[in-house]
């Protein structure tokens, strides 16, 4: 398997419903435009990107989510990039369709409560499903990294959610401690970077809201008090 020396992952930059959660009632959530502020930190996110590639080609994978698109655009990788592939299953988490404000809340809400990775929205998808999907996603990514005219790096621009997933699925990290992650902030960047034995180190980590291990389990958890 020819790995790349890098996978980078972006998360988009700043979108109109990040600034008002109300277009979610009306526009389709993969429709949803960066904001200028977005495309600014788009830009600049571009230009870490550049140094890090320092001349080398990557692979992209995109979601298929118009803000994705429009943060690929602005990262202005030019003629480093290899290929561009558009990926559904970097999609962000399916919520529902167009969403009404004050349901998503109520669900939020019972979703803290319950756990991010199983709470199931309705007419959507649960941590569990992306994680499924993600998984998936790899094994297509293995099967390209086979083949001998792959490019030296794999950029995936994505979602905060999908990113930590994308990670708790490499590094195998339970469930307990993916509770635990912040998402990154918007156009921020992870990077998993092959090391001598040809293994990847997270060049940085996501913070967290509480203190866990990343072996924690369920049986570390707090009891539920009935």
């Amino acid at each position: 398997m020819s790995a790349p020396g890098k996978i980078i992952l972006i998360r988009h930059g700043q979108s109109a419903a990040n600034a008002d959660t109300s277009i979610y009632n009306r526009v389709p959530d993969y429709r949803i435009p960066l904001t200028p502020l977005g495309v600014d930190q788009a830009k600049a996110a571009g230009e870490r990107i550049r140094r890090e590639l320092d001349g080398q080609q990557v692979s992209v994978y995109v979601s298929p989510y118009l803000r994705a698109y429009q943060t690929l655009e602005a990262l202005n990788l030019g003629s480093l990039t290899e290929r561009v592939i558009e990926e559904p299953r970097l999609r962000e988490q399916d919520w529902a369709n167009f969403q009404i404000s004050g349901d998503i809340e109520d669900q939020k809400e019972l979703r803290n409560a319950y756990g991010h990775f199983f709470y199931r929205f309705r007419e959507g998808e649960s941590g569990s499903d992306v994680y499924d999907r993600i998984s998936s996603f790899m094994e297509t990514l293995y099967r390209h990294w086979a083949k001998p005219d792959y490019s030296p790096n794999t950029l995936l621009v994505t979602h905060g959610l999908t990113m930590r997933l994308f990670c708790m699925r490499w590094f195998h990290w339970s469930v307990e401690y993916f509770e635990s992650l912040n998402n990154p902030d918007n156009a921020e960047i992870r990077m998993l970077v092959r090391t001598g034995d040809g293994k990847y180190e997270l060049d940085q980590p996501f913070t967290q809201w509480v203190d866990r291990r990343v072996d924690e389990t369920v049986l570390d958890a707090p009891p539920v008090v009935f």
